[in-house]
Order: structure tokens, then C-alpha cells, then sequence
């Protein structure tokens, strides 16, 4: 059992019937009044995502989510591919369930699934991916590596700021955490 004033981030817990994942939380003291734990808690087995407050010592049952290792194989226009590395097994999961995941993956990648009683609800990417630069302005005699930046596209069709010595067809190392350039590689 695990507590409301316990609450990290990723932490996933059951209540009313339904499996949560913490995405935010904050606690709160107000001047007057009893601590409260506001939260932005997102439903494991529907993607809805809600803001809920919770007294901090409500209990709920800890959940276990299992992790694997799988790679994305394909899409057919509704349903994206994933297979299970040890067992070739191919699973099919919803674009809303990858679409962020889908920033920094290409076709081949390996990415964590987060699976809740054998179905998969997540997919994280590693955390940090290298993707060659298809768009972006090109560079000019004089920009340096201290400069400004320019938005960039990579092979997965993700944009962001990159650094104005970048060009097409660089390789670039980016945070999945953060969406920022790190470093060309």
C-alpha cells in the first residue's frame, strides 16, 4: 500500500477499479486548512488523463507494471507494430499510445513497452536517440557554435532548435525526455 503523500511521478497505483500513472503532482499547505496532494494522473488501461486533488494519507494499492524491451517494426495507417524480442511476438498498439514515442523511433528501433497484465500502454523511447537532419536552413560563413538556433527537421519528422552550424544530413544525439539537441554525433 502506498500513500497519497508518496507520490512520485511514473508511479502507478489502483483506484475506484482503474490503474493510474502519476504524470504531475504537487503538494500543497495552505495557510488555513489540512495538506493536499494535487495530481494530474493519466488512467493506465483508457490514456484519459485527469486533475484530481487527494488527501495525503489516502492508501491505494500499488501496482506492478512490466517492461520490455521490443521493436517497432511497422505501421498500416491505424496500428503500429511492436515485436516482443524474445518470443517474435508482434503486437499491435494504438497510435495514442505511441504517438509522442514515435518523435524519436524509427522503423527497426528497440523501445521499452510498458505492459499492465499483458497489454501494452506505453512505449518510452531510449533516452537518448541519434537522427539525421532531413530540413533545416543552411548554415552561414560566420555562424558559430556559441550563436542562436534555427529549427530542424529529423528522419522521424520531429522538429526542434538545433544549433546554426547544423546542416542536412547531420546526425544529431537528442534528450526524449527534454525534445532538445544535445550534440552532434
Amino acid at each position: 500500500m502506498i500513500t497519497a503523500g508518496d507520490f512520485r511521478k511514473g508511479l502507478t497505483f489502483e483506484s475506484d477499479g482503474d490503474v493510474y500513472e502519476v504524470v504531475d503532482f504537487q503538494h500543497v499547505k495552505p495557510g488555513k486548512g489540512a495538506a493536499f496532494v494535487r495530481a494530474k494522473i493519466r488512467s493506465v488501461l483508457t490514456g484519459g488523463i485527469k486533475d484530481t486533488t487527494f488527501n495525503p494519507s489516502e492508501k491505494f494499492e500499488k501496482v506492478v507494471i512490466e517492461t520490455k524491451e521490443m521493436q517497432y517494426l511497422y505501421n498500416d495507417g491505424t496500428l503500429y507494430y511492436f515485436m516482443d524480442n524474445e518470443t517474435y511476438e508482434q503486437i499491435p498498439m494504438e497510435k495514442d499510445m505511441v504517438e509522442e514515442a514515435l518523435n524519436y523511433v524509427r522503423e527497426n528501433d528497440t523501445a521499452m513497452i510498458n505492459l499492465y497484465q499483458g497489454k501494452p500502454f506505453k512505449v518510452q523511447p531510449e533516452n537518448f536517440v541519434e537522427l539525421e537532419v532531413t530540413e533545416t536552413e543552411p548554415g552561414v560563413k560566420g555562424d558559430t557554435s556559441s550563436g542562436g538556433s534555427k529549427p530542424a527537421k529529423v528522419e522521424t519528422g520531429y522538429s526542434l532548435n538545433v544549433p546554426l552550424f547544423i546542416n542536412i544530413g547531420d546526425v544529431i544525439r537528442i534528450d526524449t525526455r527534454t525534445g532538445e539537441y544535445m550534440s552532434r554525433a
